[in-house]
């Protein structure tokens, strides 16, 4: 997988901006990473969804389901899942008021390794989350991927509760390839460099 030509696919779709932005932590942030559209672009899901096995292949993850964490990594998930021939689950926001009143949806057997799937990590508060929500279902969870990693504390959150996080691209990686390749502007570039250096390094 190229790095550079799927960080230029992510900009040319509008999945990478800059300016001033307010995260879901409530930090400001330099730049904003809105993979929410990527399925909006057919041939960018496509090669999204060959990234996530590429990694997950190299690095020889091996489990028995697929768990999309809302909202993006729904979508992002029921793509994986269908390329690795894998059982899909999906989280809820909040546990629906009827019926079984699950927050978990799908079948899930006790014991069974779940893998947790997002389209971006930046505190980890989220995988976190969807992690314990797995876990009280009787799942195991060891690995949770991402297709890119903002560096910003969700790793180190992770590891200490026993998850590897792996990511297709840091978002060092992701700003490095657009700006390489002249897809982001130098002054804006060591713009974000400066937020990076003095907020998570």
């Amino acid at each position: 997988m190229d790095k550079r030509i799927l960080a230029k696919a992510l900009m040319e779709c509008g999945c990478v901006r800059t300016g001033t932005y307010r995260l879901s932590s409530g930090k400001l942030s330099p730049y904003y990473l809105d993979l929410r559209r990527i399925p909006s672009f057919p041939e960018v899901f496509a090669r999204v969804g060959e990234a996530y096995v590429e990694l997950l292949r190299r690095e020889g993850v091996s489990f028995d389901r697929i768990l999309g964490v809302p909202t993006a990594g729904i979508p992002l998930g029921v793509l994986l899942a269908y390329l690795l021939k894998k059982p899909f689950l999906y989280l809820r926001a909040e546990s629906k008021r009827h019926g079984t009143k699950r927050m978990l949806e799908g079948e899930l057997r006790e014991g069974e390794k779940v893998l947790l799937l997002d389209d971006v990590a930046t505190t980890g508060r989220s995988l976190a989350w969807a992690a314990e929500v797995a876990k009280g279902e009787g799942a195991r969870v060891e690995e949770a991927v991402v297709l890119v990693d903002r560096e910003e504390g969700a790793g180190e959150l992770l590891r200490e509760k026993g998850i590897r996080l792996l990511a297709v691209m840091t978002a060092r990686e992701l700003l490095g390839e657009l700006h390489g390749s002249g897809s982001l502007a130098r002054d804006e570039y060591l713009r974000i460099l400066e937020y990076m250096e003095g907020k998570h390094v």
